[in-house]
C-alpha cells in the first residue's frame, strides 16, 4: 500500500512538473510581440540609423553641415587642381611611394650574383631567418 501511495504521489509531482513549463510558455507567448510587430520595429530602427551591419558600432548622430560653396565652384576648383597636377592619384592617396619596396631597392649597389653569394653563405652559417613568422634568425 505504501508503494502505491508513493508511486501515485511521484506521478502527481511529474504531472505538475511537466505542466508548469507549458503554462509558463503560454503566458510568455501572450506578452511577447508578434512577428509583424518585431519586423516593424526593426524597419523603424534601420531607418533611424540605429542598426549597423558587420562588426562596427552604431555611428553617432551628427548634424549635417551645409556646404559653403556651390557645386559649380567645387567643380571649377577641381578642374583647376587637375590642370595644375595637384590632385592625388585615385585609390589609396596616402600611399607613399618613397617608402615602398621598389623605392628601397631601386638603388642597389650589389649585383644579383653578389646577393646570391651572400645568401648562400648565410645559409651555410645558419644565419637565415626561419621560414614564416617564426622570429629572429639563428646566431
Amino acid at each position: 500500500m505504501k508503494t502505491a501511495k508513493s508511486a501515485l504521489s511521484i506521478a502527481a509531482l511529474l504531472c505538475l512538473a511537466c505542466g508548469a513549463p507549458v503554462a509558463a510558455q503560454t503566458q510568455t507567448d501572450s506578452t511577447s510581440p508578434s512577428r509583424a510587430e518585431v519586423k516593424a520595429q526593426t524597419r523603424a530602427a534601420n531607418k533611424a540609423g540605429q542598426i549597423t551591419s558587420g562588426e562596427g558600432t552604431a555611428p553617432e548622430k551628427q548634424a549635417p553641415t551645409a556646404s559653403t560653396k556651390s557645386r559649380a565652384q567645387r567643380k571649377a576648383e577641381t578642374m583647376e587642381a587637375r590642370r595644375k597636377g595637384e590632385l592625388p592619384s585615385p585609390g589609396e592617396a596616402t600611399y607613399k611611394t618613397n617608402m615602398s619596396q621598389q623605392g628601397a631597392t631601386a638603388k642597389s649597389t650589389k649585383t644579383r650574383a653578389e646577393r646570391k653569394a651572400e645568401t648562400a653563405d648565410a645559409a651555410k652559417q645558419g644565419k637565415l631567418a626561419p621560414v614564416g613568422e617564426a622570429g629572429e634568425p639563428k646566431k
